[in-house]
Protein backbone atom coordinates (compact mmCIF):
# COMPACT_ATOMS: atom_id res chain seq x y z
CA UNK A 1 0.00 0.00 0.00
CA UNK A 2 2.93 2.37 0.79
CA UNK A 3 4.23 1.89 -2.96
CA UNK A 4 0.65 2.81 -4.13
CA UNK A 5 1.33 6.03 -2.48
CA UNK A 6 4.52 7.22 -3.65
CA UNK A 7 4.61 9.41 -6.87
CA UNK A 8 5.57 7.28 -10.23
CA UNK A 9 8.42 8.59 -12.08
CA UNK A 10 10.02 7.96 -14.83
CA UNK A 11 13.16 9.52 -16.22
CA UNK A 12 14.93 9.87 -19.14
CA UNK A 13 18.30 11.61 -20.22
CA UNK A 14 16.45 15.16 -20.07
CA UNK A 15 12.67 14.63 -18.97
CA UNK A 16 11.11 13.06 -15.80
CA UNK A 17 7.45 11.84 -16.45
CA UNK A 18 5.04 11.92 -13.79
CA UNK A 19 1.53 11.81 -13.22
CA UNK A 20 0.11 15.60 -13.15
CA UNK A 21 -0.82 17.61 -10.18
CA UNK A 22 -2.96 20.64 -9.39
CA UNK A 23 -0.05 23.13 -9.15
CA UNK A 24 0.43 22.04 -12.85
CA UNK A 25 -2.76 24.22 -14.06
CA UNK A 26 -1.04 27.42 -15.24
CA UNK A 27 1.88 25.66 -17.13
CA UNK A 28 -0.74 22.76 -18.37
CA UNK A 29 -2.90 25.60 -19.70
CA UNK A 30 -0.60 28.38 -21.05
CA UNK A 31 1.21 25.38 -23.10
CA UNK A 32 -2.19 24.25 -24.70
CA UNK A 33 -3.40 27.57 -25.25
CA UNK A 34 0.08 28.49 -27.07
CA UNK A 35 0.01 25.23 -29.08
CA UNK A 36 -3.65 24.86 -30.13
CA UNK A 37 -3.04 25.72 -33.67
CA UNK A 38 -0.72 22.64 -33.58
CA UNK A 39 -2.67 20.39 -31.71
CA UNK A 40 -6.31 20.67 -32.91
CA UNK A 41 -6.47 19.07 -36.07
CA UNK A 42 -4.58 16.35 -34.43
CA UNK A 43 -7.04 16.08 -31.19
CA UNK A 44 -10.67 15.34 -30.32
CA UNK A 45 -12.57 18.89 -30.28
CA UNK A 46 -11.86 20.32 -27.37
CA UNK A 47 -14.89 21.40 -25.00
CA UNK A 48 -15.72 25.20 -24.10
CA UNK A 49 -14.16 24.67 -21.00
CA UNK A 50 -11.33 22.69 -22.18
CA UNK A 51 -8.51 25.22 -20.75
CA UNK A 52 -10.32 26.06 -17.17
CA UNK A 53 -9.05 25.41 -13.99
CA UNK A 54 -12.31 22.66 -13.28
CA UNK A 55 -11.38 21.07 -16.29
CA UNK A 56 -8.22 20.53 -15.33
CA UNK A 57 -8.86 19.48 -11.69
CA UNK A 58 -11.00 16.66 -13.37
CA UNK A 59 -7.92 15.60 -15.18
CA UNK A 60 -6.04 15.20 -12.16
CA UNK A 61 -8.74 13.40 -10.16
CA UNK A 62 -8.94 11.21 -13.08
CA UNK A 63 -5.23 10.72 -13.31
CA UNK A 64 -5.00 9.61 -9.59
CA UNK A 65 -8.07 7.14 -10.69
CA UNK A 66 -6.87 5.45 -13.43
CA UNK A 67 -3.29 4.73 -12.07
CA UNK A 68 -4.60 3.36 -8.66
CA UNK A 69 -6.80 1.22 -10.50
CA UNK A 70 -4.21 0.27 -13.28
CA UNK A 71 -6.56 1.31 -15.83
CA UNK A 72 -3.98 3.94 -17.61
CA UNK A 73 -0.77 5.77 -16.56
CA UNK A 74 -1.46 9.43 -17.63
CA UNK A 75 2.05 11.39 -17.45
CA UNK A 76 3.45 14.60 -18.10
CA UNK A 77 6.80 15.78 -19.65
CA UNK A 78 9.11 17.54 -17.49
CA UNK A 79 12.50 19.03 -18.54
CA UNK A 80 14.76 18.75 -15.55
CA UNK A 81 16.88 21.56 -16.42
CA UNK A 82 14.34 24.45 -15.59
CA UNK A 83 11.03 22.24 -14.77
CA UNK A 84 9.33 23.33 -17.86
CA UNK A 85 6.05 21.39 -18.75
CA UNK A 86 7.39 19.56 -22.18
CA UNK A 87 3.99 17.82 -22.97
CA UNK A 88 2.23 14.87 -22.18
CA UNK A 89 2.02 10.65 -22.85
CA UNK A 90 -0.50 8.47 -21.74
CA UNK A 91 -0.50 4.44 -21.51
CA UNK A 92 -4.60 4.37 -21.74
CA UNK A 93 -6.82 1.42 -21.86
CA UNK A 94 -4.43 -1.26 -20.60
CA UNK A 95 -6.18 -4.40 -20.15
CA UNK A 96 -4.94 -7.62 -18.58
CA UNK A 97 -5.89 -11.43 -18.75
CA UNK A 98 -4.82 -12.51 -21.97
CA UNK A 99 -4.37 -9.21 -23.94
CA UNK A 100 -1.81 -7.56 -21.45
CA UNK A 101 -2.19 -4.93 -23.81
CA UNK A 102 -2.48 -0.90 -23.71
CA UNK A 103 -2.50 2.20 -25.81
CA UNK A 104 -1.09 4.98 -26.29
CA UNK A 105 -0.83 8.44 -26.72
CA UNK A 106 0.90 12.24 -26.32
CA UNK A 107 0.99 15.71 -27.54
CA UNK A 108 4.12 18.02 -27.14
CA UNK A 109 3.91 21.89 -27.12
CA UNK A 110 4.55 23.44 -30.77
CA UNK A 111 8.13 25.08 -29.05
CA UNK A 112 9.04 21.48 -27.72
CA UNK A 113 8.40 19.78 -31.01
CA UNK A 114 10.71 17.56 -33.31
CA UNK A 115 13.53 18.18 -30.54
CA UNK A 116 13.79 14.44 -29.18
CA UNK A 117 11.74 14.95 -25.56
CA UNK A 118 8.83 12.66 -27.22
CA UNK A 119 11.16 10.05 -28.35
CA UNK A 120 12.62 9.58 -24.75
CA UNK A 121 9.45 9.85 -23.09
CA UNK A 122 7.98 6.92 -25.52
CA UNK A 123 10.96 4.67 -25.07
CA UNK A 124 10.61 5.25 -21.23
CA UNK A 125 6.97 4.74 -21.13
CA UNK A 126 7.77 1.25 -23.51
CA UNK A 127 10.26 -0.35 -21.07
CA UNK A 128 8.30 0.69 -18.30
CA UNK A 129 5.09 -1.19 -19.45
CA UNK A 130 6.95 -3.96 -20.80
CA UNK A 131 9.16 -4.47 -17.38
CA UNK A 132 7.12 -3.18 -14.35
CA UNK A 133 3.50 -3.25 -15.60
CA UNK A 134 4.48 -6.61 -17.86
CA UNK A 135 2.56 -5.99 -20.99
CA UNK A 136 2.86 -7.53 -24.07
CA UNK A 137 1.64 -5.11 -26.55
CA UNK A 138 1.47 -1.77 -27.03
CA UNK A 139 -0.56 0.41 -29.54
CA UNK A 140 -0.90 3.84 -31.18
CA UNK A 141 -2.48 5.21 -34.03
CA UNK A 142 -2.76 8.15 -35.98
CA UNK A 143 -3.60 10.75 -38.85
CA UNK A 144 -2.36 9.01 -42.25
CA UNK A 145 -1.16 12.83 -42.90
CA UNK A 146 0.51 13.18 -39.94
CA UNK A 147 3.77 12.20 -40.84
CA UNK A 148 6.32 12.96 -37.60
CA UNK A 149 3.65 11.12 -35.51
CA UNK A 150 4.15 8.30 -37.38
CA UNK A 151 8.00 8.74 -37.93
CA UNK A 152 7.92 9.32 -34.28
CA UNK A 153 6.54 5.94 -34.08
CA UNK A 154 8.75 4.48 -36.33
CA UNK A 155 11.82 5.75 -34.92
CA UNK A 156 10.93 4.38 -31.33
CA UNK A 157 10.40 0.76 -33.06
CA UNK A 158 6.55 0.46 -33.43
CA UNK A 159 5.55 -1.10 -36.62
CA UNK A 160 2.46 -0.37 -38.78
CA UNK A 161 -0.03 -2.85 -38.94
CA UNK A 162 -3.14 -1.52 -40.89
CA UNK A 163 -5.63 0.74 -41.13
CA UNK A 164 -8.90 1.86 -39.42
CA UNK A 165 -11.65 2.94 -40.43
CA UNK A 166 -13.89 5.85 -38.75
CA UNK A 167 -11.41 4.94 -35.89
CA UNK A 168 -11.57 8.35 -33.67
CA UNK A 169 -13.40 11.64 -33.63
CA UNK A 170 -10.93 14.34 -34.30
CA UNK A 171 -11.28 18.17 -34.43
CA UNK A 172 -15.33 17.04 -34.56
CA UNK A 173 -14.96 14.17 -37.46
CA UNK A 174 -14.95 10.40 -37.44
CA UNK A 175 -10.92 9.91 -39.01
CA UNK A 176 -9.62 6.79 -40.46
CA UNK A 177 -6.43 6.34 -38.51
CA UNK A 178 -3.31 4.34 -39.19
CA UNK A 179 -1.92 1.87 -36.61
CA UNK A 180 1.17 0.75 -34.80
CA UNK A 181 2.21 -1.82 -32.26
CA UNK A 182 5.24 -2.67 -30.38
CA UNK A 183 5.39 -6.13 -28.89
CA UNK A 184 7.96 -6.94 -26.16
CA UNK A 185 8.87 -10.28 -28.09
CA UNK A 186 8.67 -9.20 -30.95
CA UNK A 187 8.79 -11.74 -34.41
CA UNK A 188 8.63 -9.47 -37.02
CA UNK A 189 11.79 -8.18 -36.82
CA UNK A 190 14.72 -6.96 -34.83
CA UNK A 191 13.50 -4.24 -33.16
CA UNK A 192 14.82 -1.82 -29.92
CA UNK A 193 11.34 -0.75 -28.54
CA UNK A 194 11.77 -0.58 -24.54
CA UNK A 195 14.98 -1.04 -24.63
CA UNK A 196 16.53 1.09 -21.52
Amino acid sequence: MLLARRMLKLETERLTLRPPVHSDFRAWAFLRQQSQDHLIPWEPAWSPDHLSRKSFTNRVYWAKRSIAQGSALPLFLIRRDDEQLVGAITLDNIRRGPAMAGTVGYWTGTQFSRKGYMREAINALVHHAFTRLDLSRLEAACLPENAASRGLLEKSGFKYEGVAQSYLQINGRWRTHVLYAALRSDRRGKTMVGQA
